[in-house]
């Protein structure tokens, strides 16, 4: 029995395909089209989905949408109407859209299914699952629980923003749900777009931004206390009242109302991502990701109030919070937690394939007897030895081949010991927003130089960027105070303060530039400014190559640890094709790239040759 999902035309589309439960592939759309956060119908990711299966449209038995598309047009219409006159531009055009597209969701479905093969169109079978279940299914059936309260927060689906469920066996049952407008994905990407990131894309940043404010400072408590006397009314269950008078994300173009926020914070708005980030854009930040965490925690309470269950299960992306997420760790809430990989909308596409098979189809649960069910997020495509051969012979490439991994590993974790930035192209490609050690790049978290000439040499973004530290499983308590795995990267915790260097006494009245190359750590390129370190935990049973790879850095220089960034630059999305790999290996300072047992140095490379300047393309993500 084959399930397609599909999460498509807001932002981040995807597909998954499901066999008897199991989820056999997931990718996004913008891995193919190479179009960051590719809106569009994902005809690519379900092309590639169903040729991983192995079969035919019409050996599907469902082709599931991750939402109910006239249940958000009522949404809309409702909202229009309760704000009228205002919103009139935006009305007109978002209108032609819906009338023109949106509302005939089934009609282009089967037109784009057409567009990848022929089929037969009475047989066809298409649902949708509400936006939220999608989450929640997203979140539960891969998790390794029998029961679990679910809660999933973003900005908002069809109405709902933010729902509370109870999971049990193949059942979820919604307890309760916040509606637009009140939204706290909203309410953060409101601050994304004032403090000049991009909504949609630039929330990290905002979260990696805010350990530079000033937790002490007067103008951090004094934005914490506007925010929530003026912006938003915090209950006790945790759900929110926006006042809509400083918002326009409800029926304008922008989130909010530039000059009544310019009167609460007494700062224009920064318009430009490369306009200097000043200490109050750094509070500011803050103040927002401490009022979320506060949100995010009452929730958690109620949730645990109300269904009396001992796991927690996450997704909507504002579970990709991992700085929230760690705090709710910490709190001892739940005895475990789950969260989905791909908490935004592109794993709406696996939860509403599971969904469909759970509760539509009313199929028994199977239990992950592994860590859970999603395969450790490595669910996109692979390569053979013939594909990477045919790339070799078309750059001329010259690599070395390895016959056995130990002597690949041995030689890469030299080169990495030494200072040298490798890009590490391995297996299934991963789904969701993290690269997880197939689509890497690799550097040494020992040097406090790697930051700077990551950031600036390699990935062209902003110096304020912090990296991952990706840890062999069975030493992550060596280095960070961390007692429960993380293989997705999705929970922030402490360097062991045995490893922290003390920072001296006018710290906070440093520069923005001066605490960022402060050394705070034995492992100073992956430790934030606030000690903190977005962990990853490498597992032997999910992800052998990977582990092998840290353990021979291990064993040639008695560190468990690599820095873990994605492979790609900003603006483009994570490669997928080994063409891809060569190609931001060749463009970019980094020094050497694996693909499978294929090791290519920059220095032995034909030389590159670009037709236009496409650094000038690069946009800001």
């Amino acid at each position: 029995m084959y399930i397609l999902g599909i999460s498509a035309f807001y932002h981040d589309s995807a597909a998954a395909i499901l066999k008897n439960g199991e989820i056999i592939a997931a990718a996004q759309e913008e891995r193919f089209s190479r179009k960051k956060h590719d809106a569009g119908f994902p005809a690519k990711a379900v092309d590639y989905c169903l040729r991983e299966a192995g079969i035919s449209i019409d050996e599907l038995e469902a082709v599931v949408f991750y939402d109910k598309p006239l249940l958000k047009f009522e949404r809309l219409l409702e909202t229009y109407y309760a704000f009228a006159p205002k919103g009139f531009a935006s009305f007109l055009m978002a209108m032609p859209v819906w009338l023109n597209e949106k509302l005939f969701l089934k009609k282009q479905i089967r037109d784009e299914l057409k567009k990848i093969q022929l089929y037969d169109k009475k047989k066809l079978k298409l649902l949708f699952p509400e936006h939220h279940l999608s989450h929640a299914a997203s979140a539960f059936y891969p998790s390794p629980f029998e029961d679990a309260a679910i809660l999933t927060i973003d900005g908002v689906g069809e109405w709902a923003t933010t729902t509370i469920c109870k999971g049990k066996g193949k059942n979820i049952e919604i307890l309760k749900q916040l509606n637009f407008p009140h939204s706290v994905g909203l309410l953060y990407s409101a601050f994304t777009y004032y403090l000049g990131f991009k909504v949609n894309s630039g929330e990290y940043k905002l979260m990696g931004l805010a350990p530079y404010g000033d937790p002490s400072a007067e103008q951090t408590k004094q934005f914490v206390s506007i925010i929530k006397e003026k912006l938003v009314k915090i209950y006790d269950d945790g759900s929110v009242y926006l006042d809509q008078q400083y918002f326009n994300y409800a029926v304008g173009l922008r989130m909010v109302k530039d000059k009544k926020f310019e009167t609460l914070f007494g700062f224009k708005r920064r318009t430009e991502e490369e306009e200097e980030l000043t200490q109050r854009h750094c509070n500011l930040a803050l103040a927002i990701q401490q009022v979320t965490e506060e949100i995010v925690l009452k929730l958690a309470a109620h949730a645990k109030a109300i269904t009396g269950a001992k796991n927690i299960c996450l997704s909507g992306g504002v579970a990709l919070n991992c700085v929230a997420n760690g705090k709710l760790q910490n709190s001892h809430l739940f005895e475990n937690m789950f969260i989905q990989p791909a908490s935004g909308d592109a794993g709406g596409a696996v939860g509403a394939a599971l969904a469909a098979h759970h509760i539509y189809f009313e199929k028994e649960r199977s239990i992950a007897t592994a860590m859970d069910a999603m395969k450790g997020s490595y669910l996109g495509p692979s390569f053979s030895a013939e594909e990477i051969e045919t790339v070799i012979q078309q750059y001329k490439a010259i690599p070395t081949t390895f016959t056995t991994r130990d002597e690949l590993n041995k030689t890469v974790a030299a080169h990495i010991s030494n200072g040298n930035v490798i890009g590490w192209f391995q297996g299934r490609m991963e789904f969701g927003p993290r690269a997880l050690g197939n689509r890497s790049i690799l550097a040494d978290p020992r040097n406090p130089e790697m930051q700077k000439k990551l950031n600036l040499k390699i990935k062209y973004r902003e110096g304020f960027r912090p990296f991952a530290p990706a840890v062999l499983a069975e030493d992550v308590q060596n280095y960070f105070e961390l007692n429960t795995a993380s293989p997705y990267m999705l929970l922030v915790q402490p360097v062991k303060q045995t490893l922290q260097h003390p920072v001296p006494d006018n710290y906070h009245q440093l520069n923005l530039t001066d605490k960022l190359y402060f050394q705070r750590s034995s492992l100073p390129a992956v430790t934030h400014i606030d000690y903190s370190a977005r962990v990853q935990t490498v597992h032997k049973e999910i992800n052998p190559a990977f582990h092998s790879l840290i353990s021979a850095f291990k064993q040639h220089t008695d560190c468990a640890v690599l820095i873990n960034t994605s492979f790609n630059v900003r603006g483009e999305p994570v490669v997928c094709t080994p063409q891809e790999a060569y190609q931001c290996f060749m463009r970019t300072e980094m020094d050497y790239l694996v693909i499978e047992n294929y090791l290519f140095s920059k220095t032995d490379q034909p030389q590159w040759k670009e037709k236009d300047d496409w650094k000038k393309t690069l946009k800001a993500d």
